[in-house]
């Protein structure tokens, strides 16, 4: 019998009404790049648990590394029912599994049984593609993330999923002339053929020596044309919370008032894609055992959907769009005895206008690549805040004239969406610091109000 089996009969023999155990081996690798070269190569193995017991609609739910203590840890979660309100909404765990459909494109024997001279040797590639004599340090690092995750519940069901992931990221400086620029390059994917440490490289060196001997950006109205490193970093921290049910439904979204109305251009989808192959955050079940779905949450400009897990749907009685996250660190799966509603991977779906273009169709503008200190200032009106450090381009007469200084945007969410004037066809996967993934190509606003730094 195994250990979540014997989590179940054990929570059968209390009588508990439904008992529900994930599990999850994970090996993750991790290669530290610092100053120019491979400073460090780790690795972790570890397997936990996560117990979530529902027992006269009161719920409680512990987590343990070790499954011998998976009985006494039940025990806890069962006596903690006695001082917990009841959450009468409650409806059911799931029963079953209706779609076991495998996905392509999220497991890889060889990203699984990758042996760590190999990593260091792309480690290495990477780097070498950021050589050269403007740049003068470089750090970042890989990380590969090798997991197994299961669940089951005193309902029946039982599901297990593998699941590998690559992400690399470096970060190249230069202090030429004077000023402090850097580069930023970036990838992720689920298997090992689609891993570029090469163009990873390639972007962040070209970013950093595009920037050197910036130029002041006045103070006033521009285009802007966001590629996709900064377009992912909106999306995460500003844009997702939105379309969060719970969010909308208690009236803290910016789109609360406007569901199945015009908030964006027309030429504007976002869609929430747990299937697509490469996504960071694709899997074939939610992390209640849901099976996962496509949602559009924005369709040609127009508020279509939310997404939400079973507490917040039997909350306002509604269905899960099975979107019940456990996130792991630095991706994938964990066993948090608790999951949080969140998107899969956030994609903005690709336009038919190359960036070149954007460019050309560019009178006053800029061009940013990478944006820092992203967040809401008031997230009920869509008002936030970031500021732009580098990988800023001046854009004058549909030319870039020269690299730019840094720019604060203080700006509104439902005004940025209404003013995008293209949507790019340079799609790419995005994975911001502990943050959300997401697939997206560049997009240009119009009508942006930047501050000089």
């Amino acid at each position: 019998m195994s250990a979540l089996e014997k989590a179940l009969d054990h929570s059968r023999k209390l009588r508990i009404d439904e008992c529900e155990i994930v599990s999850v081996k994970r090996k993750v690798t991790t290669v530290r790049i610092t100053d120019s070269e491979i400073f460090e190569l780790k690795q972790n193995f570890d397997e936990n648990y996560g117990i979530r017991i529902i027992h006269d609609k009161k719920i409680s739910s512990v987590q343990t590394s070790n499954d011998k203590e998976i009985p006494r840890k039940i025990d806890e979660a069962y006596q903690i029912t006695s001082f917990l309100k009841p959450r009468q909404f409650w409806k059911s765990l799931p029963h079953e599994l209706k779609s076991n459909n495998e996905l392509d494109g999220v497991y890889d024997k060889k990203l699984d049984e990758i042996s760590g001279s190999t990593i260091t040797d792309i480690a290495q590639n990477m780097i070498n593609h950021t050589l050269d004599h403007k740049i003068d340090t470089m750090s970042g690092s890989i990380n590969i993330v090798s997991e197994n995750f299961e669940i089951k519940n005193s309902n029946g069901l039982s599901a297990s999923d593998k699941g590998t992931y690559i992400s690399g990221i470096i970060n190249c400086d230069s202090e030429i002339d004077q000023s402090e620029v850097s580069g930023i390059g970036q990838g992720c994917c689920r298997t090992l053929d689609k891993f570029s440490p090469e163009q990873i490289g390639n972007d962040a060196k070209t970013m950093c020596i595009e920037s050197i001997n910036p130029q002041k950006c006045e103070s006033g109205e521009y285009s802007i044309i966001f590629e996709p490193y900064s377009v992912g970093e909106i999306l995460a921290f500003v844009v997702a919370s939105n379309f969060n049910f719970k969010t909308y439904s208690e009236k803290r979204s910016c789109f609360s008032n406007n569901f199945k109305e015009k908030i964006t251009a027309e030429d504007f989808s976002l869609i929430d894609n747990p299937h697509i192959s490469q996504g960071i955050g694709s899997k074939r079940f939610d992390d209640e055992g849901v099976k996962t779905q496509i949602n559009t949450l924005v369709d040609n400009g127009i508020f279509t959907k939310t997404y939400c897990d079973l507490f917040d749907g039997f909350k306002e009685n509604i269905e899960t769009t099975g979107n019940a996250a456990r996130p792991g660190s630095p991706m994938g799966r964990s066993a948090e005895s608790i999951p949080v509603s969140m998107p899969h991977n956030m994609q903005v779906r690709k336009g038919n206008t190359s960036q070149e273009d954007m460019i050309k169709d560019t009178k006053h503008g800029l061009l940013v690549g990478r944006l820092w200190y992203t967040y809401a200032v008031n997230p009920i009106k869509g008002d936030f805040s970031c500021t732009a450090r580098s990988g800023i381009r001046i854009i004058e007469n549909g030319e870039i004239k020269s690299p730019g200084r840094s720019v604060r945007i203080i700006h509104n969410l439902p005004k940025l969406l209404q003013n995008i004037s293209a949507v790019g066809n340079n799609e790419k996967n995005v994975l911001q610091w502990a943050s959300l993934p997401s697939i997206t190509p560049s997009i240009k606003v119009e009508k942006i109000i930047v501050n000089s730094i």
